[in-house]
């Protein structure tokens, strides 16, 4: 029982550990994304750095490596009456936390938003979609993709506790703790959000306000 957590955290934490935004645009620019409006290797600046297609991939992969993760931890210990194993959901936890600080680059990593999405699919779809929902409303309203990111976060264990009545307590902590945890990584966008500086999708200034943290990022990666 011990080699199995062991083997399955250990097979989550690498999957969500690649850092597919960084490896994309290393490959198909020749850059380093990190030196890049907000220094982040997630989707949205990607996007930024390399281009629509670029980020919708990473995007998509980025949510594919969760979604893996904890789908083959429910193979080995499947679902029970009360929704996703304890191991099922160790395994999500342990694939954000990969995201978010992946060996490969210094444990410096996304912000997880991408990768949480995959998991909440494998473990809660209702929820996952939903998610989605409160995410694509405030974008569209606001323009603010962090903003959206951020409230769907914070919507996440509402809804598991609207959505899945029959759920273990290991379900709300898990799914609960994986959003607190990409809330924290944006923190900097919300001190942004406060201040009324912060970019808009679409905006032409977009780079702009991240500026401070590239410079801040430039250091770090060529430390």
């Amino acid at each position: 029982m011990i080699m199995l957590w062991l083997l399955t955290l250990t097979t989550a934490y690498l999957l969500g550990s690649i850092p597919f935004g960084y490896l994309l645009v290393r490959f198909v620019r020749e850059e380093d994304v990190r030196s890049t409006g907000s220094g982040n290797i997630g989707a949205t600046n990607v996007a930024r750095a390399g281009g629509t297609i670029l980020g919708i991939f990473t995007l998509l992969l980025d949510a594919l490596k969760g979604f893996i993760a904890a789908f083959l931890a429910m193979q080995f210990a499947p679902n029970t009456v009360n929704g996703p194993s304890t191991l099922a959901i160790a395994a999500a936890v342990a694939a954000v936390i990969g995201h978010v600080f992946p060996v490969w680059l210094r444990f410096r990593g996304g912000k997880g938003i991408a990768t949480a999405l995959g998991v909440f699919i494998a473990l809660a779809p209702l929820v996952a979609l939903s998610s989605v929902g409160v995410f694509a409303l405030i974008v569209a309203t606001t323009r603010l993709v962090s903003l959206g990111s951020i409230l769907a976060a914070v919507s996440i264990p509402f809804l598991v506790i609207l959505l899945v009545p029959h759920r273990s307590p290991a379900l709300l902590v898990g799914l609960s703790f994986i959003s607190l945890l990409s809330i924290v990584k944006h923190h900097a966008n919300i001190v942004r959000l406060l201040k009324g500086t912060e970019s808009r999708f679409g905006s032409k200034n977009s780079d702009s306000s991240d500026q401070n943290n590239t410079d801040s990022n430039n250091k770090k990666v060529n430390a």
